[in-house]
């Protein structure tokens, strides 16, 4: 079968599943979701690794099992050059030219940044490109989704966004409360991207965006992934056609240059019925040709988030 897309996935925990369950990417019988035979079969070319630590925490031991998550990045997921690890937007050009697999790490939650923009600044020399501001509880930057009462983008955050747009850091907002991702919107000189969020007017979920943010997004020139966890999509089993309903809808809405796919694999404790792990990217690619057409599928299986890839990771 002759492939037909490139295949960027924008946010999985792959790395959490390693550390807390000691599991081996390598292997073919790993439970992992996206283990690298599994990324293989769903032909996936790009991966955004999530850098996530399960809370409680004092920010100090957030730091250190970020360090510690990136060496069993460099030498498990990248050892012998299995995947490549991207630090500006030659290396993927380079990457993919050659036929090789990509990775890109992403924090997900800085609540190891306490008035401190140096802990990002080193985050960002060890690789690091892409950064959550907030998980779903308060930290020194905004508040997460997951809180009572919405504080907004603290004055700190907004250094910390003006200092990932410097150092050419993605901005993600998935999982921060509403008026958070109106202030990075506000406070953001380059596209902003929801690594992992669905449609609220479809499945009214706190994980979800609703229509505003969704155009909001669009109009900074970001990109929403639609996510595969089946509670942000709908009730009960829900599978491929369920997830159309939320592209349908963000289509509508953001326009086709601004979604694309963000499965948060390995950070789940259940999946769609027909969509198990990355070996089943194909149901999904095969769906959305079928429902959409080549030409905006490739945006939405890859080609939108390039773009903004292009446009925030600089050469260094």
């Amino acid at each position: 079968m002759i492939r037909k897309h490139f295949l960027l996935d924008a946010h999985a925990d792959i790395l959490y599943r390693m550390e807390t369950e000691q599991l081996d990417f390598t292997d073919a019988g790993s439970p992992l979701h996206l283990s690298y035979p599994k990324m293989e079969q769903g032909e996936i070319d790009v991966q955004i690794f999530a850098l996530f630590v399960d809370p409680p925490y004092t920010p100090h031991e957030h730091l250190a099992k970020l360090l510690a998550y990136i060496d069993t990045f460099r030498s498990e997921v990248c050892a012998d050059n299995l995947m490549l690890p991207v630090y500006t937007y030659k290396d993927l050009e380079t990457n993919l030219r050659a036929g090789r697999k990509s990775a890109i790490l992403s924090v997900e939650g800085a609540d190891f940044l306490t008035g401190d923009l140096r802990h990002l600044r080193i985050l960002y020399s060890l690789g690091v490109r892409a950064m959550g501001l907030t998980w779903n509880h308060a930290n020194s930057i905004a508040s997460g989704v997951g809180e009572e009462i919405d504080t907004g983008l603290t004055p700190f955050g907004r250094e910390v966004v003006r200092e990932m747009n410097r150092l050419g850091m993605v901005i993600d907002v998935s999982h921060m409360a509403p008026k958070g991702v109106e202030g990075v919107l506000e406070a953001s000189s380059k596209p902003v991207i929801a690594s992992h969020s669905n449609a609220k007017s479809i499945y009214n979920h706190r994980r979800n965006l609703n229509d505003d943010q969704i155009r909001q997004i669009a109009a900074k020139g970001g990109v929403i992934g639609v996510t595969f966890v089946p509670y942000f999509i709908g009730e009960g089993e829900v599978g491929i056609s369920h997830l159309l309903q939320h592209i349908d809808h963000m289509l509508s809405v953001g326009g086709e240059d601004h979604v694309g796919l963000g499965s948060d694999f390995d950070g789940i404790p259940e999946t769609m019925v027909d969509l198990r792990s990355g070996a089943d990217y194909p149901n999904l690619v095969e769906a959305l040709d079928k429902e959409y057409g080549a030409r905006i599928t490739a945006k939405i299986c890859g080609g939108n988030f390039l773009r903004v890839l292009e446009r925030v990771l600089i050469e260094e």
